[in-house]
């Protein structure tokens, strides 16, 4: 894989029933923590600043869970990676309006690819490499039929112009 454009980061609770996932201010939808891979930064340590940075909390990697490459211009190259805690306490950041453990069994709505990178590192199988096809145009359409806002913040954020209101 070339590198990664960018990187998430699974961390469930110690008994796995739930998983951490971010409220974010550009687009305000419930994911995995996780963003951009800076220069001259390895994605493992891009996994640990990027959820430091959106949580508070400090955390180590401990497994690869895939590689995944984009079909289009509507995601990047990612590397996902399950992590677990190590300290810290959950806090709402520049970059997130909210940061909580959700139950597996009661997930709010994410978009695609976040429910399966969930379930991928849920399985516990070895490590993926695959195309990101649920990131495509038309589940982009039907966003826009049902959540026109998001999907512009969504595109805004996409072409460097993110919205990120605090409150």
């Amino acid at each position: 894989m070339k590198d990664p454009e960018s990187i998430a980061g699974v961390v469930f609770s110690p008994d796995r029933s739930q998983v951490l996932l971010i409220l974010r201010r550009d687009v305000p939808l419930w994911v995995l923590p996780g963003g951009s891979v800076d220069p001259g930064e390895t994605a493992e340590q891009a996994v640990v600043r990027e959820i430091l940075e959106e949580t508070g909390l400090t955390v180590k990697i401990d497994r690869l869970i895939g590689r995944y490459y984009p079909i289009n211009r509507l995601a990047k190259r990612t590397i996902v990676y399950e992590c677990s805690l190590i300290a810290g306490t959950l806090k709402t950041t520049e970059e997130t309006r909210g940061a909580e453990f959700f139950p597996l069994s009661a997930l709010p709505p994410q978009p695609p690819p976040y429910p399966e990178w969930i379930q991928e590192a849920y399985s516990l199988k070895l490590p993926i490499t695959r195309d990101l096809t649920s990131v495509n145009y038309r589940t982009l359409f039907k966003y826009l039929l049902f959540h026109p806002i998001l999907v512009f913040r969504f595109l805004f954020a996409r072409a460097g112009l993110s919205i990120n209101t605090k409150g």
